[in-house]
C-alpha cells in the first residue's frame, strides 16, 4: 500500500494525483509524436475535470500552462501557446498606482468637481445651463442621503456659487423625494400584514385555546362518562 507521506509533492491539488502521474509518465516517453499525442489527451482530460475553466477567457491556454507547471517545466512538447518558464509564472505584477485625488468638498466627491470644471469650460449656454441643473440635482440628492431634514434651494445655490465663484446658477428646482419615518408607519398601518395578529385571531376562532376540555365542558363531547 502506498501512503501520501511516501509520495512526491502534489503540485496542483485541483487536478489530483492521477493527472500528475500521467504527466510524469509523459516525461518517460522517448518518442516525440507519442508524447505529443498523449499530451493532447491529458489536456482534454484536465479540461473535463475542471469544467469551470471553460468560462475563463483562454481557458485552454491556462490548461497548457498548468501542464508545464505540473511537469516542473521539464516536458518537451509543442504547445499552441507560448511555453511558460519558471520565471514568467512566478513573476509578480507591478503594483497599481493608487489614484491620489483630494476633493475640495468631500461630501460631494471628486467626480462632481470634474463635472463642474467641464461645465465651466462649456461655451454653449444651453449645455452650460443643463450642466448647472444636473449639478444642483446631484448636490441636493447627496445632501438628502446624509441628512434627514430637507434642504432649501437657496442653500444649494449658495454652495454652488461658492464652488464656482458665482459662475453657475440653476433654473430648474431639483426635486428629490424626502424619506419620512411617518410615511413608513402609515404604509404599514394601511397595507402591512400582521402575522402575530392573524395567528392570534386564528386561535380565537378555534375556541379560545380551550381545546378538548371546552368540548367536554359544554357537554357536546362524543363520549360520555359512565358511572358504575
Amino acid at each position: 500500500m502506498e501512503y501520501n507521506t511516501t509520495r512526491n509533492h502534489l503540485v496542483m491539488r485541483e487536478y489530483g494525483r492521477h493527472i500528475q502521474k500521467m504527466i510524469e509518465y509523459l516525461l518517460t516517453l522517448e518518442d516525440k509524436e507519442t508524447r505529443q499525442r498523449n499530451a493532447y489527451a491529458v489536456i482534454e482530460l484536465m479540461g473535463f475535470l475542471n469544467p469551470h475553466l471553460k468560462n475563463v477567457e483562454d481557458f485552454r491556454h491556462k490548461l497548457w500552462d498548468h501542464l508545464f507547471l505540473i511537469s516542473d517545466f521539464k516536458l518537451e512538447v509543442d504547445s499552441p501557446y507560448p511555453i511558460p518558464t519558471r520565471e514568467t509564472l512566478k513573476a509578480k505584477p507591478d503594483p497599481l498606482p493608487y489614484p491620489k485625488r483630494y476633493p475640495k468638498y468631500s461630501h460631494l466627491g471628486k467626480n462632481l468637481e470634474l463635472v463642474i470644471d467641464k461645465a465651466l469650460k462649456e461655451e454653449n449656454p444651453e449645455k452650460r445651463q443643463g450642466f448647472a441643473n444636473a449639478v444642483a440635482y446631484y448636490m441636493k440628492l447627496a445632501y438628502s442621503n446624509w441628512h434627514k431634514e430637507t434642504v432649501h434651494d437657496d442653500a444649494i445655490q449658495s454652495e454652488l456659487s461658492s464652488i464656482t465663484n458665482g459662475q453657475l446658477t440653476f433654473t430648474n428646482t431639483p426635486y428629490v423625494r424626502q424619506h419620512r419615518a411617518s410615511e413608513s408607519r402609515e404604509r404599514e398601518g394601511r397595507g402591512g400584514y400582521d402575522y402575530r395578529g392573524k395567528r392570534s385571531q386564528k386561535f380565537q376562532q378555534r375556541g379560545g385555546g380551550g381545546g378538548r376540555s371546552d368540548r367536554n365542558d359544554r357537554g357536546g363531547g362524543k363520549y360520555k362518562k359512565r358511572y358504575k
